[in-house]
């Protein structure tokens, strides 16, 4: 768990607020869920990974809790309870804590951010298209550069293992150890499980599919996976959402046919997000149409994306990206004598009502100590109210970087500034 200083803690809301500016614009309306949820809602179709690293405890009624380790296991239970009546589709937001037994490393906490975007009631490929694109805006907006996408179908896979009657389950733990990149171990568990040659050898082609020609690589992907029906639907699928998607962002992904993640929930197009300063994805997410229905909702197709609020942030350390404009204004305001301290919080009061973030020096100090701590801290602007000045209706204005100093009218103070 951590504590984050001013500084630290304006990058993180400078990055909650852009995405609260691109749920806007996408018309994703924010939610706010309980950080604690009943043990069983949120093990239900997590990993067994996720599973293990849950704190979770029994409440003084006997009941075990955990602390939410992702969004999407409350956002279903939310929506089958109390939004089914509500028209489709649902477009949600929600931003918040989350909370892993995780060995901390770089970009990996034990409390850690993430925004969350989910569109609930379509099974169409424009659905997953569009969470595709509220990521890109997103990473637009704060300014990333070089980020590029990792694209997949979990159908691919799913489809192969399904037509080979492997159990779902047994098909989760696979889907786990490929999300390791443990091919050679995940290869061997499927052989383990006496499926055909046929099958070792189409998945083994599937796992060496990837390319940043998105139209090669699927169609690759669909000619060795043309003897399963439903893979071959699964990337005809993916093929739709990126043609979308191309079209509305110029989104060219990396796609990998084989591509896996951890969750059990995820059913169709699954993603991830990098920068090549770092090797922990941004942000990720997928289709799981399945999960809303599991809490005893009606059938509820849904796509949506977690971003790490937390790498978001790290990401931009690491480009060099300051997280608010260099040109915003702030003053502090020195009364020369404890005779004007008064006058001095009058002047503040004004300028707050302009917009202007202004704080009043409320240790007494000198005018050249008072000027000397605000050039320390970044102020922009100095406001020296003097005796002489006041009785004409002035005071003294600093500009801080420039170090030059004027007399200005009150009146006209704002204005200045």
């Amino acid at each position: 768990m951590r504590d984050f200083l001013p500084e630290e803690a304006q990058r993180m809301r400078h990055v909650e607020n852009t995405s609260r500016e691109i749920a806007r614009l996408f018309g994703y309306g924010e939610i706010i869920t309980p950080v604690i949820e009943s043990y069983e809602l949120l093990a239900a179709k997590s990993s067994d990974e996720i599973r293990q690293r849950m704190f979770a405890f029994n409440d003084l009624g006997g009941r075990k809790m955990a602390l939410r380790p992702e969004f999407t296991a409350s956002i279903a239970r939310l929506v089958a309870t109390k939004m089914m009546r509500k028209p489709k589709p649902s477009r949600l937001f929600c931003l918040g804590s989350l909370y892993r037994y995780d060995e901390p490393q770089f970009g990996r906490y034990r409390e850690f951010w993430q925004i969350d975007y989910e569109l609930i009631g379509s099974n169409k490929p424009e659905a997953d298209a569009e969470i595709l694109a509220i990521t890109y805006n997103l990473m637009e907006r704060l300014g990333i550069r070089n980020f590029y996408f990792k694209i997949g179908h979990i159908g691919i896979l799913r489809g192969i293992l399904s037509q080979e009657k492997v159990a779902e389950d047994q098909q989760s733990g696979i889907m786990q150890l490929l999300d390791k990149k443990r091919w050679d171990e995940a290869l061997t568990a499927i052989q383990e499980l006496g499926v055909s040659q046929e099958c070792i050898a189409t998945v083994r082609t599937v796992l060496e599919t990837r390319g940043k020609d998105a139209r090669k690589v699927l169609r690759d992907a669909k000619i060795n996976v043309e003897k399963y029906e439903s893979a071959v639907a699964a990337v005809e699928d993916l093929q739709e959402i990126l043609e979308l998607v191309r079209s509305s962002v110029g989104l060219e992904p990396l796609v990998e046919a084989g591509f896996a993640r951890g969750l059990e929930y995820y059913t169709g197009m699954i993603f991830e997000v990098y920068v090549p300063e770092m090797e922990i994805a941004l942000g990720g997410g997928g289709r799981y149409d399945k999960l809303i229905e599991l809490f005893g909702g009606e059938p509820a197709p849904a796509v949506g994306v977690a971003q790490g609020t937390d790498r978001l942030v790290l990401a931009m350390e690491k480009q060099g990206i300051a997280a608010e404009a260099s040109k915003k204004k702030w003053v502090t305001v020195i009364p020369v004598g404890a005779e004007l301290r008064a006058k001095a919080f009058e002047l503040s009061a004004m300028l707050r009502k302009a917009e202007i973030p202004a704080e009043v020096d409320v240790m007494g100090r000198t005018v050249s100590k008072a000027l000397s701590d605000a050039n320390k801290r970044g102020f922009t602007h100095a406001v020296i109210v003097g005796p002489e000045e006041l009785k004409e209706g002035k005071v003294v204005l600093r500009n801080m970087k420039e170090r030059e100093q004027r007399i200005v009218t009150i009146d006209r103070l704002t204005k200045e500034i």
